[in-house]
């Protein structure tokens, strides 16, 4: 499944309202680390069907980071059920990220 851009227009129905479990990453451009999970993000996104999985950028949106307390990026949450059931802050391997989920 492609991975979808987060907005704060989007969220509810996107995040909030899904049937499936989903993989949210808070990054910004210009964080190196952020840069390094991204393709680990990708790859989820591209093996795992039974999830969903999307990016916010902390830049363009920062009321969705806000909400979210996102003090420290890379940050990925789990949301199942429009709640936050797992948050992984910095740069992780991809086995400690589908632990998570």
């Amino acid at each position: 499944m492609a991975v979808i851009t987060i907005t704060k227009e989007n969220f509810a129905a996107e995040v909030l309202q899904s049937d499936k479990p989903v993989l949210v990453d808070f990054w910004a451009t210009w964080c190196g680390p952020c840069q390094m999970m991204s393709p680990v993000v990708d790859e989820i996104a591209a093996e795992r069907g039974d999830i969903k999985v999307g990016k916010v950028n902390v830049d363009e949106q920062r009321a969705l980071a806000e909400q979210f307390g996102i003090m420290n990026i890379p940050t990925l949450l789990v949301l199942k059920n429009g709640s936050v059931s797992g948050r992984i802050v910095g740069f992780r391997p991809k086995e400690d990220i589908l632990a998570q989920l």
